[in-house]
């Protein structure tokens, strides 16, 4: 018995059918534009049709088997919705990947942000405490009345005698 024919020994598997590769964001994209499309009025309404259209036959047929009018539907419509899960939730991993990026992206974003923020916000601190140290224009007004009226009392006291 060889090595590779025991089912206690991992070995190479041997594939009954080809790989297929397929690129990932063609079939993701092929998905989502199927979601998309399910998910339309237009789809559920053609579905409708279609839907009573063959009820109608299957009713008035009378080459239609008795036993089971309406089997063949069934199946249709259960075919339709197993390979609908699949590209529903494909589609719906995609929006989530993306939804992830976006988030983070807007997490990086308010994060730079902030730094502008506390840094201006520094800035502006830095300013104030600048500016205390600034005469302003009240203060010289205030100053300049006060000397006037320093000078206006009495202007004979200060001037030296001749």
């Amino acid at each position: 018995m060889a090595k590779q024919d025991r089912l206690d020994t991992p070995g190479r598997r041997s594939a009954w059918l080809p790989r297929l590769r397929m690129d990932q964001d063609t079939f993701g994209s092929f998905a989502e534009t199927f979601a998309r499309w399910m998910g339309t009025a237009n789809f559920i309404i053609w579905m409708t049709i279609v839907i009573i259209i063959w009820l109608i036959w299957n009713v008035n047929d009378p080459n239609a088997p008795d036993r089971w009018p309406f089997a063949f539907l069934t199946l249709a419509l259960s075919l339709q919705a197993s390979y609908a899960a699949p590209l529903i939730l494909l589609a719906q991993n995609r929006q989530e990947a993306r939804d992830r990026v976006s988030l983070e992206h807007d997490r990086q974003v308010a994060a730079q942000s902030r730094a502008d923020m506390d840094f201006l916000a520094r800035e502006i601190a830095s300013l104030r405490m600048r500016m205390n140290d600034v005469a302003t224009r009240d203060f010289i007004r205030s100053e300049l009345r006060d000397l006037l009226a320093e000078l206006s009392e009495d202007p004979e006291q200060e001037r030296p005698a001749k």
